[in-house]
């Protein structure tokens, strides 16, 4: 398989494999007009298995979705052929727009205009809680 290089664009890299799809979709690439590879198992040294995400544009991406679905992850920021910033992402503390409120008597849920808002509360087990009524989401 032969994926070409990019000029100017962003490289998401160790992402867990079989998580590139789900980031794909949360970070709404099949809605851009520019070249974008999805390279899934592709063989690690370090991971054993990742995909790879290489969008051939500089774009702004939310890092606080590539944390949520997979801290540890690298975001490669390419200018001219080169590599310009390498970021490894961490866990987000507040997630904002990302998640939405499961519980319907929440005021989230109710008022459309307000944020759906999610504070980290357990890191190791990857829990978060919406900070208007505390519905638990993940673990």
């Amino acid at each position: 398989m032969n994926v070409d290089s990019i000029q100017n664009g962003i490289v998401i890299d160790h992402i867990t494999a079989g998580q590139g799809m789900r980031l794909y979709e949360l970070l709404g690439l099949d809605e851009l007009d520019v070249s974008v590879a999805l390279i899934k198992n592709v063989v690690s040294k370090k991971m054993g298995r990742k995909d790879i995400i290489k969008i051939d544009a500089d774009i702004p991406v939310n890092v606080d979705i590539i944390g949520f679905v997979d801290p540890g992850a690298t975001v490669n920021f390419i200018k001219n052929g080169e590599l310009v910033d390498k970021k490894t992402i961490e866990m987000p503390e507040i997630l904002t727009n990302v998640l939405k409120c499961k519980n319907p008597r929440c005021i989230s849920s109710c008022e459309q205009e307000l944020s759906q808002i999610f504070r980290l509360t357990d890191r190791e087990h990857k829990v978060y809680r919406c900070i208007y009524c505390e519905t638990k989401w993940g673990g």
